[in-house]
């Protein structure tokens, strides 16, 4: 019987032996897959992001760019502010010099006829 037991412990710790040995084996295999999984995870992370960096920098650079943009259509807009009143004359201004001017005219006009009539009578 001794014998029988010592067999039968024998059995049992091959058993055992056995199933620590599979377990690891498992256990490495998940493991490995897992590595393999955060690898992949990383390597997809990384490429999102390296993609979003890149769009990101391409709206940053054509906000610039519109930025730069207002800022020379405000500079231009402000220049021809400054320039508007030597390169344009009121309607009213135009009147009143237009109003001088044929009143010159009109005096002018005036004396001519008069020198005449002095030189028709005589």
């Amino acid at each position: 019987m001794s014998n029988e037991l010592w067999q039968l412990v024998g059995l049992l710790v091959s058993f055992m032996g056995f199933c620590f040995a599979a377990g690891k084996v498992l256990l490495s295999q998940i493991d490995r897959r897992l590595n393999e999984r955060f690898t992949a995870m990383e390597e997809s992370r990384d490429a999102a992001s390296k993609h979003w960096d890149e769009k990101f920098s391409t709206v940053i650079e054509q906000n610039r760019r519109e930025a730069q943009g207002w800022a020379n259509l405000e500079r231009d807009f402000l220049r021809f502010q400054a320039e508007l009143p030597l390169q344009y004359v009121r309607r009213e201004d135009y009147v009143r010099n237009q109003t001088v001017i044929e009143a010159k005219l009109d005096a002018v006009a005036l004396k001519i006829e008069n020198i005449q009539l002095k030189g028709n009578q005589r």
